[in-house]
């Protein structure tokens, strides 16, 4: 691809002229077609976001738009969208700020008519020598509580906030309807069931998750009240061999210990199936309800 050079004084950075290309391209490529499925995963840099990416990319009907913090830094994704035949874009946005949240929005909204799929998968656990799951009620900090909400439940919320109108799009349009809305998926995870709790501990990262879970119920709730084929479900991955989990894997049976690329399969057969008669569902990786 070519990029034009940028000299001192012109008000436009390389990136955004990059951006600016990528979003011709897409749009020449697409002629704003119906019929092409567009997904877009938020935190798609590594871990199951990049396995999302990969796999969706393999839908010969699909295009993909990939967000993460730092585009730059992203050598996987960089590579992925070289080998994509234009069908892969990729936006910065960080789901702690909605400015940046606002930008992208815009951003894609340039490129595409409508939105299919908004999969959240940004998430947080432990940070290593800084923060980890809280096993006492003393070890509960202030940092972390803001932290794990933040990104858990704050970002998915307010990144389907700034999407929303392209998935209705979906909805007026033809590409969806009560069998096969648009959807909203957000990774959730079992330990945010406050039914399921028997075990207490990690506070922070238990609450963050209830938190989401209650936000995805509520917008579930005011996309069936609008007559808008959107749905939203939460899903449990089960526990995937990514960094997320790396440190808390001893006492995992080997048989319940996802790959990745497992993982997702089973979370992309679940949301292929949804209807809006399962929005608003909460499902683990089996495709089994799970108690609030």
């Amino acid at each position: 691809m070519f990029i034009p050079c940028v000299r001192p004084g012109i008000a436009h950075t390389a990136r955004q002229l990059r951006h600016a290309l990528q979003c011709r391209s897409f749009a020449e490529q697409s002629g704003g077609s119906e019929s092409t499925r567009v997904a877009l995963v938020q935190g798609a840099s590594r871990g199951l976001g990049l396995e999302f990416v990969k796999q969706l990319l393999d839908k010969p009907d699909h295009r993909v738009v990939a967000t993460c913090r730092n585009p730059d830094g992203a050598a996987e994704l960089q590579e992925l969208q070289g080998r994509s035949s234009g069908r892969l874009d990729i936006v910065q946005l960080d789901c702690t700020d909605e400015g940046s949240i606002a930008e992208a929005a815009s951003q894609v909204s340039g490129s595409h008519r409508h939105l299919d799929l908004l999969l959240n998968v940004a998430g947080i656990l432990h940070i290593p020598g800084k923060m980890s799951p809280e096993t006492a009620l003393s070890r509960v900090t202030a940092d972390s509580l803001l932290t794990n909400f933040q990104i858990n439940a704050m970002g998915p919320i307010l990144v389907s906030k700034r999407f929303a109108s392209l998935l209705a799009k979906a909805s007026e349009g033809s590409s969806a309807s009560r069998d096969r809305p648009a959807v909203i998926a957000n990774l959730s995870a079992r330990v945010g069931s406050i039914s399921d709790n028997s075990l207490g501990g990690w506070y922070s990262y238990r609450a963050s998750k209830t938190a989401q879970n209650q936000l995805s119920k509520c917008m579930a709730i005011e996309f069936a009240r609008r007559k808008q084929n959107i749905a939203v479900v939460m899903l449990h991955p089960g526990t995937v061999d990514t960094d997320l989990s790396e440190p808390f894997q001893k006492n995992v049976k080997p048989e319940k210990l996802f790959a990745k690329e497992r993982a997702v399969k089973q979370l992309l057969d679940i949301i292929e199936g949804v209807t809006m008669e399962t929005n608003g569902s909460y499902l683990a990786w089996d495709g089994q309800s799970i108690p609030f």
